[in-house]
């Protein structure tokens, strides 16, 4: 590892200690030429799969474009940094599990659908309505109705254990 301040090569970890839920490893270093102090970290690489589109094409998986999109669902609704990165990391974890080393864009937004719809259903209803192309009041009325139809269900279920 070279020195940020004078460029030497050579360098001393200091410290090290495990970071962020077992994420990273942050190491303090110190300058063999200068004794400049700094830190590192490392982080695991994580390999994502390449994402088939809908219409055939082929690209690499981009967490930025996952994040934008939840994002964008997310947008003035009550949910913290905190709980958003946690959704973020739950959907890339799903992601990840995926053995093949391709994944299509429907299974990805069905990871990204279902993980919503338990957090925060304004932004399912958001999230599915550029998903699934809704072009009218129809669609969106229909997908209500079937959240509805749900959450009824397992509230006769529910009272039917109890």
């Amino acid at each position: 590892m070279w020195c940020p301040r004078c460029k030497e090569k050579d360098t001393k970890v200091i410290d090290s200690r495990v970071a962020g839920e077992h994420a990273c490893i942050r190491r303090r270093r110190a300058c063999i030429a200068c004794e400049y102090r700094f830190t590192t970290r490392e982080y695991i690489e994580v390999r994502y799969p390449r994402v088939i589109k809908r219409g055939g094409g082929r690209c690499q998986f981009d967490p930025a474009k996952l994040r934008s999109g939840v994002s964008r669902a997310l947008e003035k609704r009550p949910m913290t940094s905190e709980q958003f990165e946690q959704l973020i990391s739950s959907i890339l974890d799903k992601i990840c599990q995926i053995s093949d080393d391709e994944i299509t864009s429907q299974a990805i937004g069905e990871f990204i659908l279902s993980s919503l719809k338990e957090a925060d259903e304004v932004a399912y209803v958001r999230f599915a309505s550029v998903y699934q192309s809704f072009n009218n009041i129809d669609s969106f009325q229909a997908l209500i109705e079937d959240m509805q139809e749900q959450k009824e269900e397992q509230r006769s279920e529910s009272c039917s254990e109890a």
